[in-house]
């Protein structure tokens, strides 16, 4: 095999690309948008060619294998073509796995992987270990694998990701919860999307560890379909039968593979969700053998993640908070039950083939008003007009942040928690975030 294509040249893209030419292949690189100065020049630095605005389909077809970038779905024509014709289809996370025999950390889940995947990273990274931080968030595994490599990998990985993830192995998976989530690139069709999530503990061996969320439903139904080798590290809030990780009369809890606790209020995350994201965080350092004194500073030092829960400002007695990363109805639903004051809500963006009935009850009962921010709101007023709660229609983050602020008295949290993707409007989830928190400190 010597030809290699890579479609979409991001930060997956251009990494693989790189990596792909240092194991001495035949690179090409195409995308359909435009790419980034600072991508084109990666690419041309390492004589790699590379086109943008198009796919010259003659190339394309002749390759031996393709990478293809997460965004991209199968639907697209390209795509369709490679498919029909046979040609094998990998993800950047797949290919960067067969240059590297570094731990591997992967990190997936509807809600809370960035978080959970940051923790973990600043704690192995503050423990003096020599680690990476890629997947979604930081730089591409390839990059580092073929410029920076590290002795451990901690990968936050979304579906997509995992769709094209085949001889890849992770030595630590960790499996936060399954909730509905894209279900636009899944036919809308939950199980396919379950499907997805479930490869995170493909070609496990018994020398690996799975960490999984011991209370969530969708869990629990999918372990039974699979024959785990394994060794399983369920968490849950309180304990249970079978969880090794919990809260216990205020303490946090890990049973193994060592014993380790510490009092809950001293863990710098707060709300229901980040016990979670603190429990799996704990124990896969733990595992690591991350002495028990640095993995507690860690715990109750870590200062959080930009755009999820980001307490961004205070004006005239309201509270700003930025929580764009939240772009699915269960994210929107631990930031609401987080909330100690009346809330102005702010929900809206590009539809994933959102249920909103589970976060009706807490719009009820927290809510102050609610302002819609889309290109198309209508679904929006369908389901949440009728609460009796005033609400403002807005199609830009500008008169958005103006009616949030007319509408909160002091006291008030304003709450951008969206429940949607960010591309009706924006040109994706961080610049809607960093639109809201400068117009915020404008006020």
């Amino acid at each position: 095999m010597n030809k290699i294509v890579v479609l979409g040249a991001g930060e997956s893209g251009a990494g693989a690309a790189v990596l792909a030419k240092k194991q001495g292949f035949d690179v090409f690189v195409s995308d359909m948008s435009a790419i980034k100065d600072k991508y084109k020049k990666q690419l041309t630095d390492h004589h790699i060619e590379w086109e943008e605005g198009q796919h010259t389909e003659e190339r394309i077809l002749d390759a031996d294998e393709v990478i293809k970038s997460p965004g991209i779905p199968d639907t697209v024509p390209m795509v369709q073509k490679l498919i029909a014709k046979g040609i094998h289809i990998i993800s950047e996370i797949e290919f960067a796995g067969r240059y590297t025999d570094a731990k591997m950390i992967c990190i997936t889940g509807s809600n809370g992987k960035t978080t959970t995947t940051s923790l973990i990273y600043h704690i192995f990274k503050e423990a003096g270990y020599d680690v990476g931080l890629a997947g979604n968030i930081g730089n591409s595994l390839a990059l580092q694998v073929a410029e920076d490599p590290h002795a451990y990998y901690v990968i936050e990985l979304s579906s997509f990701q995992l769709d094209n993830m085949y001889d890849f192995r992770a030595d630590i998976a960790i499996l936060l919860n399954i909730t509905p989530d894209h279900l636009d690139r899944y036919d809308f069709c939950m199980q396919n999307y379950v499907d997805s999530k479930m490869r995170i503990i493909q070609n496990q061996t018994p020398a690996d560890s799975f960490i999984y969320w011991n209370d969530d439903p969708i869990i629990k139904r999918e372990l039974e379909k699979y024959d785990i080798k394994s060794v399983q590290y369920p968490f849950s809030e309180l304990k249970e039968k079978g969880s090794i990780g919990y809260i216990e009369e205020g303490t946090y809890k890990l049973e193994a593979p060592t014993p380790f606790n510490m009092e809950q209020e001293a863990l710098s995350l707060t709300g229901k969700h980040n016990i979670y994201n603190s429990l799996a965080a704990g124990i896969a350092s733990n595992i690591s053998g991350i002495r028990k004194e640095s993995i507690r500073k860690s715990l109750s030092d870590f200062p959080g993640v930009e755009h999820r829960l980001e307490k961004v400002c205070k004006v005239g007695g309201v509270q700003f908070i930025n929580d764009s990363k939240a772009t699915n109805v269960d994210a929107c639903w631990y930031a609401l039950e987080s909330m100690k004051t009346p809330t102005v809500l702010i929900i809206g963006g590009k539809d994933k083939g959102n249920d909103y009935a589970p976060i009706i009850p807490l719009v009820k009962e927290k809510c102050r008003a609610i302002v819609y921010l889309g290109a198309d709101n209508q679904k929006l007023h369908d389901n949440f007009d009728q609460l009796g709660i005033p609400v403002r229609d807005t199609h830009s983050m500008k008169d958005c942040v103006a009616a949030c602020y007319e509408l909160a008295q002091p006291g008030d949290t304003v709450l951008l928690s969206p429940c949607c993707a960010s591309f009706d409007l924006f040109k994706n989830m961080e610049d809607r975030g960093e639109q809201f928190k400068e117009l915020a400190r404008n006020l």
